[in-house]
């Protein structure tokens, strides 16, 4: 069974902190196990201190979501997900999850060949912000968001890729 290493996260939050440094924008970033448990979670100097919680829940919701359904491939697919069909379950999930669901842009299932081994969550800047940052970082370290062998299901990445389209990743694509 593949895992995330510390090794590995922190060599994924010195690009964050890079990325985020060059943007001027302090946030945390958390990695999770596939089970949600946290790895690592690490706070910039001047990051707001509600975001090392965020961060964390970011992940887990990812690692959540992401172990149910191949529909789940990061935090913008799984907010806009609750948007379309029931927003006051997200708020319902979050309560009885102790807030650990987070649905936001700026966290993404990791995949070592075609296992889910964690998720990362990165909180402090706009979600767009947090998207760019880890998507630069996880570019970086090589972590992949989705399996070597995709078998995802074409009407699943029809979905997903209009749901892109009304979030406004309209060069994101399955």
């Amino acid at each position: 069974m593949a895992k995330v290493t510390i090794a590995e996260c922190r060599t994924f939050f010195l690009a964050v902190t890079e990325k985020a440094a060059e943007m001027g924008v302090p946030l945390s970033m958390a990695v999770v196990s596939a089970e949600g448990h946290l790895i690592a979670l690490e706070r910039m100097d001047d990051a707001g201190f509600i975001t090392p919680d965020t961060a964390r829940a970011k992940a887990y919701t990812v690692a959540a979501f992401r172990s149910m359904s191949p529909r789940f491939q990061d935090g913008l697919i799984i907010q806009q997900w609750f948007k379309e069909r029931n927003p006051q379950m997200m708020m319902n999930a979050s309560v009885f999850s102790n807030g650990q669901i987070v649905a936001s842009g700026g966290c993404a299932p990791i995949f070592k060949g075609d296992e889910m081994v964690g998720a990362y969550g990165i909180s402090g800047a706009t979600s767009d912000q947090d998207e760019i940052i880890g998507q630069y970082a996880r570019a970086k370290v090589g972590w992949n968001h989705k399996p070597e062998n995709d078998d995802t299901p074409e009407s699943v990445k029809q979905h997903i890729n209009e749901i892109y389209g009304k979030v406004g990743l309209d060069k994101r694509a399955l």
